[in-house]
């Protein structure tokens, strides 16, 4: 999860299954962006979904995905060293709470492998 319009190197990308450009600004959704590409239970998704009246402000979700039964899932991709940060679990909680009040239950977090993250 992001702030809106972050002021970092953004990588852009065209994926099929992409409903707009790619954008991804962390190693993670570059990874998880291929995860979803290929994956045969993903209809489409949207990179950097706003979160519409949000209580901490303007930020978006890394990735919204329509799956291929229908269904909606939400994802967020974190850092492992930034789980311990309590900026993060409060935005992540909130994250959570604002997808479940707009009715999707299928949300999660990706992590990285490794103990570094990779800024875009």
């Amino acid at each position: 999860m992001l702030k809106k319009n972050p002021k970092t190197r953004c990588v852009k990308r065209s994926l099929t299954k992409s409903t707009d450009i790619c954008r991804c600004y962390t190693s993670i959704q570059i990874a998880y962006a291929d995860v979803l590409q290929v994956r045969d239970d993903v209809e489409s998704f949207t990179s950097n979904m706003p979160l519409r009246d949000f209580e901490f402000g303007d930020y978006t979700s890394d990735f919204y995905v329509k799956m291929a039964n229908g269904s909606f899932m939400v994802r967020e991709c974190v850092c492992r060293k930034h789980l311990s940060k309590p900026l993060t679990v409060r935005l992540l909680d909130a994250s959570r709470d604002y997808w479940l009040q707009h009715g999707v239950t299928n949300w999660g977090i990706v992590v990285d492998k490794e103990a570094d993250c990779v800024q875009g």
